[in-house]
């Protein structure tokens, strides 16, 4: 099989799965019958030899750049040239490539006959099996956001609470104020958290979905707080979730996020290879439906929930932060060993609030591996 990957691996996951570097320029990757080569140049020659010594690399000057420029091509024609030349280097006449291949440079290949095909499933299930190095990068990932909950965790611990506000250092604490901490915490760990991670309240009528949050945080109220770090060097990703109350926990809260552990608790523990993403999902459905709370499952058709079990029971994680298996409906694929996958079921109930946690698995040959278990689910922070 021949495969085509045109990009820069900073915003193309199926490129930095081959090349595992951060490389900001677009360039191509080829694969021909177990060739495989990169199209570079002398700025990145030497970085790509040390981090992939595996590769074959076609310099652009000996393809023809230099007579190109002269001949007074314009840059992306003679990039779009330089391509073609290459293919042709690798004896490539048909391809499979990525769903977001550009389009330029695919009309540019098919006028000289080579046949191009989209396969987004190739790709995909490529990234699902971890190299080494992405790994390492996901347990890195996995670290700083565990240490960036306990930093979350002790601030809310060290807010006073005043009525039904919580108060830090005199002043009134505020998601922004959470949120910052916790970025200053992954970034020092060598993975930073974007702007928009949640720090929100989830009281009554919450904000539902992925509304970052804003403003004071109260006491006695969940506070739902998701990150997803990304590791700098490997460019791949963890996901975790928890949910606290600073103050006092009624009876409602406590039951409703004692459901969400249950959920929980039971689709972590089915994890292993050979299951689907639609089991576990069906799982957690299982767990909520008993109780009373609306799921995917159960709605009509063409229906939006806004209460229950109202998303899917979570999806892997890698370079990128949401990428296959599926664990939700659409699930059909059987995990395999390797995988990693963010499990995190919750619920709504718009009259008392919401709760969700969220773990960070690798499927191994027997079972999993929970990356964020560390850290306590306890409601109290």
């Amino acid at each position: 099989m021949n495969v085509l990957i045109y990009g820069n691996t900073e915003t193309s996951p199926a490129l930095r799965h081959e090349v595992p570097l951060g490389i900001g320029d677009p360039f191509l990757y080829l694969e021909s019958d177990g060739r495989r080569g990169v199209l570079t140049n002398a700025l990145e020659d030497a970085r790509i030899a040390r981090a992939a010594p595996g590769l074959e690399r076609v310099l652009v000057e000996s393809l023809g750049r230099d007579e190109l420029i002269t001949a007074g091509y314009p840059t992306a024609a003679i990039d779009r040239e330089l391509c073609v030349r290459a293919a042709a280097l690798f004896g490539i006449r048909e391809a499979v490539v990525p769903p977001e291949f550009p389009l330029a440079l695919a009309d540019r290949l098919r006028e000289t006959g080579i046949v191009l095909t989209a396969d987004e499933t190739l790709f995909s299930e490529r990234r699902r099996q971890k190299s080494a190095s992405e790994m390492a990068g996901i347990r890195r990932a996995a670290d700083a956001a565990v240490q960036a909950l306990r930093e979350a965790a002790k601030v809310l611990r060290e807010a006073a609470i005043s009525g039904d506000e919580l108060r830090l250092g005199g002043e009134v604490l505020t998601s922004e104020v959470v949120r910052s901490r916790l970025r200053e915490v992954c970034s020092r760990a060598g993975a930073p958290a974007p702007s928009d991670v949640m720090v929100k309240p989830m009281g009554a009528a919450p904000q539902i979905g992925h509304d970052p949050g804003s403003g004071p945080l109260p006491a006695h109220v969940p506070i739902l707080i998701d990150l997803w770090p990304m590791d700098e060097e490997s460019g791949c990703y963890a996901d975790m979730t928890r949910t606290f109350v600073r103050g006092e926990v009624s009876d409602q809260i406590a039951d409703l996020h004692a459901l969400v552990l249950s959920a929980h608790e039971q689709s972590c523990a089915a994890v292993k290879p050979g299951v689907t993403g639609v089991e576990l999902y069906g799982i957690a459905c299982d767990v909520f439906e008993a109780a009373g709370h609306a799921t995917g499952r159960t709605k009509s058709p063409g229906e939006t929930l806004r209460q229950g079990f109202y998303h899917g029971l979570g999806h892997g994680v890698g370079l990128e932060v949401h990428e296959a298996p599926s664990l939700g409906r659409s699930g059909h694929d059987p995990l395999l060993a390797g995988d990693v996958i963010a499990v995190e079921p919750g619920t709504v109930v718009a009259t008392v609030g919401g709760a969700r946690v969220e773990d960070l698995l690798l499927v191994t040959e027997d079972g999993s591996e929970n990356l964020t278990g560390t850290f306590s689910h306890a409601l109290t922070p």
